[in-house]
């Protein structure tokens, strides 16, 4: 992903700090001040959310925003660092008790696409609200959602195999002892049905935010180093008619979020 460093302030809190501010909130007590926090809407309220959550609940927390915000990165760095603290804590214990769990499973197929009224403009606009199965993905939020008891199982979420440009089923366990889930998709605090029900089910929304132009930058070239695009003319061309209009959606229409993260990758971020 291109490393654009947008202009800071002394008070902007760096990506690091960031990152150590939520899983200080997940796991345990503030890392930074309350000044360089000034951008989010959270409050001063230092309960760490896994203590507070119920022993037969999973702790679920949404982290939303445009293609090209970094929310994936967020997603997995949260899970790495919950489990290392996890598995400092509790060395003999074999499971991790974080994940990530990305929405890209649940795009519709090519062939579901095909059914549409307008089969053409809905395949161009594939990553477009209406081209994910948003009622699947609340059934499974709401068989996460569901309490604990001895007898439950692992639940199981589908996967996207880019090779095959379709979803599969299944793909990802998600088990029991998996206590602390961080969903990551561009419509999970949409103010729209399903996902507006889905949101509500979740213990906090989260939200990347970045410029439009740098996120352009960032799709031009995920684009084409991962072939979507045979040039950066071309990839330009998809980040602008379809990412872009994505996130316009996905900003006018974005429900009230517990934290709001500035995306910002400086030096020693992405580890």
């Amino acid at each position: 992903m291109l490393q654009t460093q947008p202009k800071t302030t002394p008070t902007t809190p760096t990506m690091d700090q960031q990152v150590e501010h939520l899983v200080n909130k997940t796991w345990g007590k503030p890392s930074y001040s309350e000044t360089a926090r000034s951008h989010t809407l959270t409050t001063t309220t230092w309960t760490a959310k896994l203590c507070s959550t119920a022993d037969d609940a999973r702790l679920m927390i949404a982290i939303s925003g445009i293609p090209g915000s970094g929310k994936t990165g967020l997603a997995t760095t949260m899970a790495h660092r919950i489990n290392q603290i996890y598995a400092s804590e509790n060395p003999t214990s074999p499971t991790p008790i974080a994940t990530a769990l990305p929405m890209d499973g649940y795009h519709l197929t090519r062939a579901q696409l095909a059914q549409m009224p307008d089969p053409i403009f809905a395949a161009a606009r594939r990553g477009a609200a209406f081209t994910f199965d948003g009622e699947k993905f609340l059934s499974l939020v709401r068989a996460l959602r569901t309490p604990i008891t001895p007898e439950t199982g692992s639940v199981y979420a589908p996967s996207f195999d880019h090779a095959i440009k379709d979803p599969v089923d299944g793909d990802i366990a998600i088990p029991v002892e998996c206590r602390v889930l961080f969903f990551e998709g561009n419509y999970l605090s949409l103010d729209k049905e399903p996902w507006r029900t889905a949101a509500g089910l979740m213990d906090e929304l989260w939200f990347v935010d970045v410029d439009f132009e740098v996120a352009r930058k960032r799709l031009v070239l995920r684009h084409v180093l991962a072939g979507i695009a045979k040039d950066e003319a071309e990839a330009d061309k998809r980040a602008l008619e379809n990412d872009l209009v994505n996130g316009r959606e996905i900003v006018d229409f974005r429900l009230p979020v517990q934290e709001v993260v500035l995306s910002i990758f400086d030096s020693g971020w992405e580890k």
